[in-house]
């Protein structure tokens, strides 16, 4: 029985994803959780395997096209008998190999008109650069396959007549003492899938969340005192900071559960357990592999999850799954002598904890003497459609007080 492909949604706020490539081509078999093609979220790349065993039976997706999801990109065959979904109208696109071996015809999305009346393939992100830019698709050569109009295609055009504008302005300066001319253009290019996505959802995160924010210190000598004391004991696992302030989180969930949930379109949900997000630098930028049940385990079992998460995900090996859940993302910049940092809410969450570093000072102590405290800013930005100002402070007081007597953080 002929079935549909679908662009799968791997997340509760994605919307989009890039096919980046067929792992099987039309007419190959294939069994149930083989990977059919792969699928770039905003956070990772995802081998979407087959549900079944089956035939695949045509295409109708290239890889490179940034597609919604619940988009049909193809079709197979179960081998089950049934009249199943009727053959589409419009001609498949062809893959890499099919259009290597004939000339096959291309869906209108992926072409452009020139004035000419030709029809010539564009890539989508090409598209997108040639309307952003203002350049006429006509004018550029393609480098792809079959002259397909690629991004950089587009960019070099784009760098080419900037040239040519600078070129002119210099010499107009030229029989022209009194004109000014035009500073240089930087180097441009392309971003990234993952960029592109991440910007646009953190746009819309920042222009859509009413975000409000609360900054507060928590004196941190006691948690430093543990630290070096448990380190200094073994060496099996080592105790980081960000430790402590991961397991002060989730044990303020566990105590305040009324804060753990998210706005969604459907209504307000609350979750269940004490996920945290933690924020992790990576060459692909940053990811937010979310840690399971946080509250609930001892120091020692939160600090090896951790290490498990940073490894994968500066390996670049998350899977969508590892980045779903949780109300609340720690980013902790205290490696970059900051005092403060406010972060803007990471899209499907409803708080994110950002995490300054360590200032010694002097306080006055209870009879006014100065006493020396090692105080750590953080500041807490929330979603004011589930959390209000109180809420949030007392979750705070909460994280805050774990911070001071750490002892509690070692047991679940």
């Amino acid at each position: 029985m002929r079935r549909e492909l679908l662009v799968p949604k791997l997340g509760l706020t994605m919307s989009e994803g890039v096919l980046v490539e067929w792992m099987v081509q039309p007419g190959e078999a294939f069994k149930a959780d083989q990977g059919l093609f792969v699928i770039e979220s905003e956070k990772a790349a995802n081998e979407i395997g087959a549900e079944a065993d089956g035939v695949l039976l045509e295409v109708t997706a290239q890889a490179g096209e940034n597609l919604p999801c619940g988009t049909v990109i193809g079709y197979w065959d179960d081998g089950l008998v049934g009249e199943g979904v009727p053959a589409p109208s419009v001609p498949p696109v062809p893959t890499h190999a099919a259009a290597a071996a004939g000339a096959l015809p291309l869906v209108a999305a992926l072409v452009a008109t020139v004035p000419s009346g030709q029809r010539i393939p564009v890539t989508p992100l090409a598209r997108r650069l040639a309307a952003q830019q203002g350049v006429d698709l006509g004018d550029v050569a393609g480098s792809g396959p079959r002259g397909r109009i690629r991004a950089r295609d587009v960019l070099a055009k784009v760098e080419r007549l900037a040239l040519a504008e600078q070129g002119g302005e210099a010499n107009s300066a030229q029989h022209s003492p009194s004109a000014v001319v035009a500073p240089a253009h930087g180097a441009l290019r392309a971003p990234s899938n993952l960029e592109r996505t991440v910007a646009q959802r953190l746009t819309a995160a920042k222009q859509q969340v009413p975000h409000f924010y609360l900054a507060v210190e928590a004196e941190m000598s006691a948690v430093m005192a543990l630290r070096g004391q448990i380190n200094a004991a073994q060496t099996r696992q080592r105790l980081t900071l960000n430790h402590f302030v991961l397991a002060a989180v989730g044990q303020a969930l566990e105590a305040m559960p009324e804060v753990n949930r998210v706005w969604t379109d459907e209504g307000i949900l609350s979750l269940d357990g004490s996920d945290v997000g933690m924020a992790v630098n990576t060459d692909k930028g940053l990811l937010v592999p979310v840690l399971r049940g946080v509250g609930r385990q001892p120091l020692g079992a939160l600090a090896q999850q951790a290490g498990e998460l940073i490894g994968r995900a500066q390996a670049g090996r998350l899977g969508s799954a590892d980045m779903q859940g949780g109300a609340i993302t720690v980013s902790n910049a205290g490696m970059h002598d900051v005092t403060y940092m406010t972060s803007i809410i990471n899209p499907g969450q409803s708080m994110i904890l950002g995490v300054g570093s360590i200032r010694e000072l002097f306080r006055p102590d209870q009879n006014g003497q100065p006493v020396i405290r090692r105080e750590m800013g953080m500041v807490l930005s929330a979603d004011h459609r589930v959390l209000d100002g109180v809420s949030g402070l007392k979750f705070l007081k909460l994280v805050v007080q774990a911070l001071q007597q750490p002892m509690g953080l070692l047991v679940a």
